[in-house]
């Protein structure tokens, strides 16, 4: 028999998450997620269910009955709104301006629909005018969908906007939530959005693997009107599902990720207890602090300042630059986690997460007093300071802005 090493238990390095997901958890959170088990239909579980669908309704800001978390990751959400959605040969435009419109458009085609692909620039919010033209080419289009947040760039597309042309076309929406949900206004109700999906492990600061959706009345009709055959996922399809997550007496489905779920409560509560306007501030603030640092040290954005994510900031790598060898010196010597470029801009961006819980003033000072010390040793010609001074000048600026407006 091979010998190998002895295993122990298995006790994470403690960083400081700082990229485009997951982001760091709440200790409340934590301790959630180390509750005991319950039956999945316990009445005490039950119960916390329905908290937790409020909690949802809530963060997106909707009174849409169907909103309930996934069981696993946003790309679940992404497929579970697809697959009941898309029926073959139904026509499907797709905003494509990232890597996560480019999923979109892969499961357009596995649910054998017919994809017209609205194509943007990466680092550009999508044009509603390039959208409006499309529909206007292709009036037998069933639904329309698009990132609102892209992950891959930082760049946020104006949702009210794409919604209010795909409905005046007769379309449906399915729109991508993933990054925003938490961190930047979601307003369903106001949009009028239909099919929505989100991550747990971003601005909500929860344990990764469930998918929070909600669903227009106007997809339940859908969804039931199916002429084509029956959804193509069994453990997706919205009509069982809602034996299990509906308002009347339930029946198994699935076993329910119950200690996911408590944490999934607890940190919707947190966004609650703060408030989402609160919330929202937060963000922007940290990213005006993060910006003033960052350019200070002479990098520049991918996104124009009208489109730019706040909890999602990319920056060009500057010349000369090793690329591993900045997010590697950060992660082993600072203990923090940066993200890369995905796609084209592989090796040419930077993405830094201010997400959720990691969105916090001394995570910025942190991330800039590192990333100033790592480009120095490497030779990045740049003033010693200066990124964290400008910091503190924005955050300055911003208590006696704030001053102002409570007087």
């Amino acid at each position: 028999m091979t010998q190998t090493k002895r295993i122990t238990s298995f006790h994470p390095p403690r960083r400081t998450l700082l990229g485009p997901g997951p982001s760091d958890m709440n200790p409340r959170v934590m301790t959630a997620l180390a509750q005991p088990a319950i039956g999945y239909l316990d009445p005490a579980f039950v119960t916390m269910m329905e908290e937790l669908k409020e909690l949802m309704r809530y963060a997106y800001q909707t009174t849409n009955p169907l909103t309930f978390p996934m069981s696993g990751p946003g790309s679940v959400g992404m497929e579970a709104c697809f697959v009941n959605l898309v029926e073959p040969g139904d026509k499907v435009i797709v905003c494509r301006n990232g890597v996560f419109g480019g999923r979109m458009l892969e499961n357009v085609e596995r649910c054998g629909g017919v994809p017209v692909v609205l194509e943007e620039t990466w680092g550009e919010p999508v044009d509603p005018n390039k959208l409006e033209a499309l529909l206007k080419a292709n009036p037998d289009t069933k639904i329309v969908a698009f990132v609102h947040a892209e992950t891959s760039t930082g760049a946020q597309s104006d949702a009210q906007a794409l919604c209010d042309l795909a409905r005046q076309h007769g379309a449906l929406t399915i729109v991508d939530c993933v990054t925003s949900l938490g961190g930047t206004p979601v307003l369903l109700d106001a949009w009028q959005a239909d099919a929505t999906y989100s991550g747990s492990q971003k601005c909500l600061s929860c344990t990764p693997g469930l998918s929070p959706v909600s669903f227009s009345e106007r997809v339940i009709a859908k969804v039931k009107a199916r002429t084509k055959g029956k959804v193509q996922s069994w453990f997706m399809d919205l009509n069982l599902v809602l034996a299990y997550w509906g308002e009347t007496a339930r029946t198994y489905h699935h076993t329910a990720p119950g200690n996911s779920l408590y944490a999934l409560h607890e940190a919707l509560l947190l966004l609650k207890e703060e408030g989402l306007e609160n919330a929202w501030e937060r963000h922007r603030r940290n990213h005006e602090a993060l910006k003033a640092g960052l350019e200070a040290m002479g990098l520049s954005y991918l996104v124009k300042p009208e489109a730019r994510l706040p909890q999602l900031n990319s920056v060009y790598i500057p010349a000369g630059v090793d690329d591993l060898a900045v997010r590697k010196s950060l992660l082993l010597d600072y203990n923090i986690e940066i993200g890369a470029g995905l796609g084209p801009l592989a090796g040419k961006i930077w993405r830094f997460g201010l997400m959720g819980y990691s969105s916090r003033q001394e995570n910025v000072l942190l991330v800039l007093s590192a990333l100033s010390a790592v480009l120095g040793e490497m030779g990045y010609k740049h003033e010693a300071g200066a990124a964290e001074a400008a910091a503190h000048h924005a955050i300055a600026a911003q208590h006696v802005a704030a001053a102002k407006v409570k007087r």
